[in-house]
């Protein structure tokens, strides 16, 4: 599964296969896990894109990208913030809020924001606030400290992709955004940890 944060419009749009307009209304998801799980089990490639607001969502949607990501990003790239830490729940949720209303039948994934997911119980809470605004998979960053609220959280109908390596939640912790899992040790680190996060039951791995 490969997640795309830089990818241009212009860049996508030769890989995707535009689609007919959906309707609005509780039918009109045409990408599901299931069809990622196609790609998957065809080895081929899906296409997926980061917005924030209605207008590109739609853009992106009819032309055919099959996943959109609400990233908390936005705190960098809207906000102007120096990270993603003081990006909140309530943001998280509006900005779902509006790419869900221009979505033509993406897959919709939502990043939950710093902390919000710290302990199981808010990890259940906030997502369920994301899922109620539009998110069809939440994303999640971190190893296998993970795996009781992904198998909580997917147990409960919200599934979860999870984020490993360079994740920006982790910028203080890491000293700066540096690229994980360079040397041999920790990538096979990386690698135990993916799987456990595999057996606890996450749809997806980026």
């Amino acid at each position: 599964t490969t997640e795309i944060y830089t990818l241009s419009l212009h860049d996508a749009l030769p890989i995707c296969t535009p689609r007919p307009i959906h309707p609005k209304g509780k039918d009109s998801m045409a990408v599901t896990i299931n069809t990622l799980r196609e790609f998957k089990q065809k080895g081929e490639a899906f296409a997926a894109l980061t917005s924030y607001d209605a207008t590109f969502s739609q853009v992106v949607s009819e032309a055919g990208v099959h996943v959109i990501l609400i990233g908390d990003s936005l705190g960098m790239v809207l906000q102007g913030h120096d990270s993603t830490l003081p990006v909140t729940m309530d943001q998280m949720v509006y900005h779902v809020s509006c790419v869900a209303k221009g979505n033509r039948g993406s897959l919709i994934m939502a990043d939950m924001p710093f902390m919000s997911y710290g302990t199981v119980e808010s990890a259940l809470e906030n997502a369920a606030e994301l899922m109620r605004a539009g998110a069809h998979m939440v994303k999640l960053e971190g190893t296998d400290w993970m795996k009781e609220t992904i198998t909580a959280l997917t147990e409960r109908a919200v599934p979860v992709c999870a984020h490993l390596g360079l994740t920006p939640q982790f910028v203080n912790k890491f000293g700066g955004y540096k690229v994980q899992g360079r040397d041999e040790k920790a990538a096979e680190m990386m690698i135990e940890h993916a799987c456990e996060l595999e057996a606890a039951d996450r749809k997806s791995v980026v």
